[in-house]
């Protein structure tokens, strides 16, 4: 009788904690809210399927501004999107972890982790727990990598120049500049080599920020090009100065070039009206003095991402001296990379007077002003410290030319990934195939319940040949049974090895060799995206109860004289 009522006093207690949960916000938990989580990832992957491979789709997005942007980049996508869903965000913040690691394959990352989670929550509905599925996933993930390094990778060395060419054709093929992936292949593995440096530690980089894009309205996307150098988007601040300087000492400042003024707050009383004309003509002499310490210390070319005024002008020209204001701090921070000089935020020195170290300035072969399109730029050749690199884009509207911009910086982070990581892998579906198959063998050596888990996992790494297909209006069925055939056999007969190359012909609609067609991609761009979309799924999964909270309703006050 006791227990009993001790069960009851429970129950009680139970059914008070709920309603006073419902009082607050919503509950789902278990099934429903894996249904719930799942539909809304698959959604979001089902905007951006269409726009998957070399003849996927734009999209077109409107904010409320209404500005309009046409573009088939994945992370570009979802970031312009307003997402809403908890579970949806992951995918959004997933395809934005892929843009900044990789640089491209931002669509295939998503799609993948949706069918991950949509066949996973199908063995859940089996009465699969989910631990086993996470156990599953994680060490097929493992596996699956493991697979890529030993037997689908190739080095760089191997193949020649043309490997890395060919890896930045295939990131373009899919984007508005592939009719034109022979001209801007060559340019962005150009730019990217000419950037290369060497850090402290003697390892190698390519840092895609030295390379400037530039865009400049006109013309046809053919007449872009690459120049040597760093180009500012800015002109010369009066007509009197010198359009070309050669052997350029360029002095980098954050400092204001106008007449002085008092900071904020600064009150100044004076007693004799006599000396106002004093205190005005000080603050002019404090900019010229500045000016001086700069001309006096040698250089010749003055860029600020402040003002300049008249007075200051006036001895720039009389000097012969090129000065540009109002230049972006990123740009400054970039030219000071690239010509071994140093932002100067101040002229102070530590005896409390205003001074100015030669060594700060970067220098440079040459800056000119150029016309370009409807436009003046300023161009920075021959600098000392790194080779800086800038693209200038010509096209016919604002929209065609930044989507070739995205394009083309897809195409550079491939290109510095190929060439740091100096492995690739062939493209087309076939590293998915190739794993997909192996995957299959692999689960069949397992004797536990982690076997269905990676049954599950190789099932969907076919769903990125299957949308290639689906968006070539090709029957998905057919081509994906005969690219199965081809790595079945390369998997299991040593003489059928170098069909492990095979991957999908989307323009013929059928299998072909891709290592041969200069189909490639960095090997590093798979991996990650195997890793990346396996963790998402399995953050997802974890997912067995949501709490959605409301905020207490505020009576709402009364309007004019109606209580």
């Amino acid at each position: 009788q006791k227990f009993k009522f001790e069960k009851k006093k429970r129950k009680s207690f139970q059914s008070t904690m709920s309603s006073s949960l419902a009082l607050q916000g919503t509950r789902l938990s278990g099934q429903e809210v894996r249904d719930h989580n799942v539909t809304a990832v698959l959604a979001l992957a089902n905007i951006v399927k269409s726009s998957l491979g070399p003849v996927g789709l734009d999209k077109m997005l409107v904010d409320e501004v209404g500005d309009v942007t046409i573009t088939n980049d994945g992370a570009t996508i979802l970031k312009l999107l307003d997402v809403q869903h908890p579970a949806a965000k992951v995918l959004v913040e997933l395809s934005n972890l892929q843009d900044q690691e990789v640089g491209d394959g931002t669509t295939s990352v998503v799609i993948l982790a949706s069918e991950l989670l949509k066949n996973a929550n199908k063995l859940v509905r089996n009465k699969i727990h989910a631990t086993s599925i996470i156990a599953g996933f994680l060490r097929a993930k493992k596996e699956a990598c493991k697979y890529i390094r030993d037997h689908i990778a190739l080095k760089v060395a191997d193949l020649g120049k043309d490997a890395i060419i060919n890896a930045a054709k295939t990131s373009m093929s899919s984007k508005i500049i592939g009719a034109e992936a022979d001209f801007f292949a060559t340019m962005a593995v150009d730019a990217m080599t000419r950037v290369k440096t060497i850090n402290k530690r003697g390892v190698t980089k390519y840092p895609v920020k030295a390379i400037s894009i530039l865009k400049a309205h006109g013309k046809s996307i053919k007449e872009s090009t690459l120049v040597d150098g760093y180009a500012l988007n800015c002109v010369r601040s009066a007509q009197g100065m010198p359009t070309t300087i050669k052997n350029a000492k360029i002095a980098l400042l954050d400092i204001d070039l106008r007449k002085t003024k008092m900071a904020f707050g600064v009150q100044v009383l004076v007693n004799d009206p006599t000396k106002l004309t004093d205190i005005r003509q000080r603050e002019g002499d404090i900019t010229k003095d500045r000016i001086k310490l700069l001309l006096d210390a040698g250089a010749n070319v003055v860029l600020t991402t402040k003002g300049i005024d008249d007075l200051a002008l006036k001895v720039f020209v009389e000097r012969g001296v090129m000065a540009v204001r109002r230049v972006a701090k990123d740009d400054l921070r970039h030219i000071a990379k690239a010509t071994g000089g140093r932002v100067l935020i101040s002229l102070a020195d530590l005896d409390g007077n205003e001074s100015v170290d030669p060594a700060c300035f970067g220098t440079a072969e040459l800056v000119e002003e150029t016309k370009v399109g409807d436009g003046e730029l300023i161009f920075i050749k021959g600098c000392t410290s790194t080779r800086a690199q800038t693209i200038l884009l010509r096209g016919a509207n604002d929209y065609m030319i930044d989507e070739v911009e995205r394009s083309l910086h897809d195409s550079l982070c491939v290109v510095k990934r190929v060439l740091e990581s100096k492995t690739v892998v062939p493209g087309g579906g076939a590293v998915e195939a190739a794993l997909s198959v192996y995957m299959e063998s692999f689960a069949e050596t397992l004797g536990s319940r982690e076997q269905l888990a990676i049954n599950a996992f190789a099932e969907a790494m076919l769903i990125i040949p299957k949308t290639l297909s689906v968006n070539g209006a090709y029957d998905a069925t057919d081509l994906i049974a005969r690219l199965r055939a081809y790595h079945a056999a390369s998997q299991a007969k040593p003489d059928k090895k170098h069909h492990r190359f095979t991957g999908l012909d989307l323009e013929q609609g059928k299998v072909r060799d891709n290592l041969k067609a200069g189909v490639l991609e960095p090997a590093m761009s798979k991996i990650k995206m195997i890793r990346f979309a396996t963790e998402a799924a399995v953050t997802i999964l974890r997912i067995d109860d949501s709490f959605n909270q409301k905020g207490e309703e505020k009576p709402n006050a009364p309007v004019a004289n109606n209580y």
